[in-house]
């Protein structure tokens, strides 16, 4: 397929406004200033010629493996081959679904889980989804569920206790192949889910591994407790807290700042599902991937043929172009929680999952960015530090043979290449 070139220009949007949340009022993305244009994509037959050569150079033998987009903080699309074409994105797909979190929760926002007491006196433990909630956590619970270690409330006789978690059928998206449900990086997606769900491989019951292990907690403090689960929690950001409960015990997930580098420098699929179903309010991975695909275009990204499965990337029917996740890196470096949103990535050289990678190169130390692997598909984006700027890179390939060596040849082009020379 022959390359496009293409420029970026200033382009109206709409933005919708967000559904009503308990929390206080959330910053929505502003327009940008009038110099900072909008990453809408217009056809402009305008780019970095030589970067452009290079990378048909680079690319020719494999192109159509391969989709690459290079953009400035101009908003020009200095070079792109096979960039408007949608290809699976395996762990780039976190790019989305971390701005979009970032975006409509704030990088102070916590995940909690919570212990109430109601006028009935039955307890019932609620959460978010807290990706570190641990065996301590457990334990402290269960101490405030027999009024021990200054808990508020009290109990005698049995405790009765109501556990609140979402429907079996929605621990999995229904896509992601059974094979990768037993391993810790597809571990199933509940509200509360003692050490990710993880332990070694994947817990396929964590309702039953939480009711067994706070049954046993209970009963070594001389206690015994009764467990039912409650019906699932519908459309609810925050656990609700009514006027005859008791919060008994509440345990907080790291700010929000902290899970965004949980879910991009480590590539944490538990944690960037959770984020998702945050943001859009929505537990059902369906309801809450239409939300992020609305948000993608109210932000004037180009979006064809965009296709949001999951959070994680772990889903196959995920589609997503390198034009636009290189126009989202470039729109939420115009974000007022830019620094959040770039300090959560990998970095060459450093940390994450690029901290093997580029050591000794001109690239070390600047490029932040985000991998993706799954079978057949590798993917790397994220921002360039360069003499002349940053640029916002996208590459993701589908079926290429040693995409690593390419990923490396392009990065070193981008940087040697920048600012772009009259000729090469």
């Amino acid at each position: 397929m022959k390359a496009a070139l293409l420029f970026l220009t200033l382009a109206a949007t709409t933005t919708a406004s967000m559904p009503a949340r308990a929390e206080p009022a959330l910053l929505t993305l502003p327009a940008p200033p009038s110099d900072q244009p909008l990453p809408d994509l217009q056809q402009r037959g305008r780019s970095c010629v030589p970067m452009q050569h290079a990378l048909n150079r680079l690319l020719a033998p494999v192109a159509r493996a391969w989709s690459v987009s290079v953009v400035n903080s101009n908003g020009d699309l200095l070079g792109d081959v096979n960039g408007a074409m949608a290809r699976i994105p395996a762990s780039n797909q976190k790019l989305i679904s971390t701005a979009f979190a970032l975006d409509q929760l704030g990088p102070d926002f916590r995940l909690r889980t919570q212990l109430v007491q109601r006028a009935d006196g039955t307890l019932e433990l609620k959460g978010q989804g807290d990706p570190d909630l641990g065996i301590a956590g457990l334990q402290r619970f269960a101490m405030a569920a027999m009024g021990q270690g200054g808990a508020r409330g009290t109990t005698t006789g049995p405790v009765n206790l109501m556990v609140r978690e979402e429907p079996r059928q929605n621990w999995w998206p229904n896509d992601w192949h059974p094979a990768d449900r037993a391993y810790a990086y597809g571990a199933p997606i509940t509200r509360l889910a003692l050490t990710s769900n993880a332990l070694g491989g994947a817990v396929s019951d964590p309702y039953r591994r939480l009711e067994t292990l706070f049954k046993k907690e209970v009963k070594r403090r001389g206690g015994n407790v009764q467990v039912q689960q409650a019906r699932p929690i519908r459309n609810t950001d925050q656990p609700q807290q009514s006027d005859d409960q008791i919060v008994l015990h509440e345990e907080t997930s790291a700010p929000m700042h902290a899970l965004l580098s949980l879910a991009n420098t480590e590539s944490h699929n538990f944690t960037a599902e959770v984020l998702l179903r945050q943001a859009a309010d929505q537990w059902d991975v369906r309801a809450a991937s239409a939300a992020a695909h609305r948000w993608m275009q109210q932000q004037g990204i180009p979006v064809q043929g965009l296709r949001v499965a999951d959070g994680s990337g772990l889903s196959r029917n995920n589609r997503v172009s390198s034009q636009t996740i290189a126009a989202l890196l470039m729109r939420m470096n115009q974000h007022p929680y830019a620094s959040y949103y770039q300090a959560s990535m990998a970095i060459a050289g450093q940390r994450g999952t690029l901290r093997n990678y580029f050591i000794g190169t001109p690239i070390q130390g600047k490029f932040w960015g985000k991998t993706g692997t799954i079978s057949g598909v590798r993917s790397i984006s994220g921002i360039l530090q360069t003499a002349d700027g940053p640029r916002y890179v996208s590459m993701i390939s589908n079926g290429a043979s040693r995409p690593n060596a390419t990923i490396g040849r392009i990065l070193r082009t981008v940087y040697s290449l920048s600012p772009c020379p009259s000729s090469i």
